[in-house]
């Protein structure tokens, strides 16, 4: 019979289920089917289907895990929005301190996409939930204010001592003058909010509603990506969490813009450039084409010319004569000489619609 300490793990499972197997037949009188039935534990489960329930070192996922992370959508990452967010902190961190006359601190916790409906579901609650509308993008957004950041605003708003914790009342719902501190709250956030897009696009961020159900806060698909930047504020030893929800559909008319790696790249001015540029223009030469008529002639008639045919231009000395850039034309005039040399004096410039 094998060791025990030198077999497998594979080898000690058979050999488990041999001796319950064995045990079932002397139990059941001789061998009935159902005395094989086993319930397999939670680790056996997540043997056979691939989980590694150590974390494994290699990091590696494999079986089932594979599966369920390959339905998992990567998104592309907006380098300019960082960029937005950072400017809201900034300005945020300003603004919270002038509304409620105290020590605010404001910093971004993190950057991430996810799904709608997976956020909408991993919301804690009780929490408040402003829809608000981008009027000149024409979508929505959803701000999400916990439980602890509300009681800590009305806490501060209302007179209340310093360093005395907010206190939570549970089992009831919101009060309209919570309600209405809240939306003030909001209000400050939006507007700093869209100062922090005016670089990028002139938008206003416009407040619809607020909600306390998230099923009353769907502003997009369930199955929807979007961004989530989560906001941290503390006002000494109060304070709570700001999450700002902006789905990619709400960010498509920009999107160009937020994949700019920085702000220069899209709307920088390079001063030495353009005075370069300006100069060798002005130091290019062109060709131009003095016109005198234009006649349209079948193949045959071409291919008829011999040395001294003539050909009878329906033009007089008094004729507009035009002139063209390659394709282009410029401008019309009369021919005349100047000193020894065939001259036109331009007249007019000519419409690019005048052609047509």
């Amino acid at each position: 019979m094998a060791d025990p300490n030198n077999m497998s793990d594979e080898e000690k499972m058979a050999a488990e289920w041999a001796s319950m197997e064995g045990g079932g037949d002397q139990g059941g009188g001789g061998g009935g089917g159902d005395a094989t039935a086993r319930v397999l534990n939670q680790d056996e489960i997540d043997s056979l289907l691939g989980f590694d329930a150590g974390g494994g070192g290699d990091g590696g996922t494999s079986g089932m895990q594979a599966i369920i992370n390959s339905a998992l959508v990567s998104y592309e990452r907006l380098p300019m929005l960082e960029i937005v967010f950072d400017r809201l902190v900034r300005m945020l961190t300003t603004s919270l301190r002038n509304f409620t006359s105290d020590n605010v601190e404001v910093s971004l916790d993190v950057i991430t996409s996810t799904r709608f409906g997976d956020y909408v579901n991993s919301i804690p609650l009780p929490a408040m939930l402003a829809v608000f509308k981008a009027e000149q993008w024409d979508n929505f957004g959803l701000l999400t204010v916990d439980s602890a950041l509300i009681y800590s605003i009305v806490d501060v708003l209302l007179g209340g001592r310093r360093g005395t914790a907010a206190m939570r009342i549970e089992g009831r719902p919101y009060t309209t003058i919570e309600r209405n501190l809240v939306e003030r709250l909001v209000a400050v956030v939006l507007g700093d909010l869209s100062a922090s897009f005016d670089p990028i696009s002139k938008v206003n961020f416009r407040f619809e509603r607020l909600e306390t159900n998230p099923r009353f806060a769907t502003i997009a698909r369930p199955a929807n990506a979007a961004i989530i930047a989560k906001l941290r504020i503390d006002m000494e030893d109060r304070g709570g969490r700001l999450e700002l929800l902006l789905p990619y559909a709400t960010l498509e008319p920009v999107r160009e813009m937020l994949l700019q790696q920085f702000m220069g790249e899209k709307f920088g001015r390079d001063s030495i450039w353009e005075g370069h540029l300006a100069t060798e223009l002005w130091a290019t030469d062109v060709d131009i084409h003095a016109v005198v008529d234009e006649q349209v002639m079948t193949l045959q008639d071409v291919l008829d010319f011999k040395v001294g045919t003539r050909l009878m231009l329906n033009a007089t000395p008094e004729s507009e004569i035009k002139v063209l850039c390659g394709p282009e034309s410029l401008f019309k005039g009369r021919m005349g000489r100047r000193g020894q040399n065939v001259a036109v004096m331009i007249e007019r410039k000519i419409n690019k619609y005048e052609e047509t």
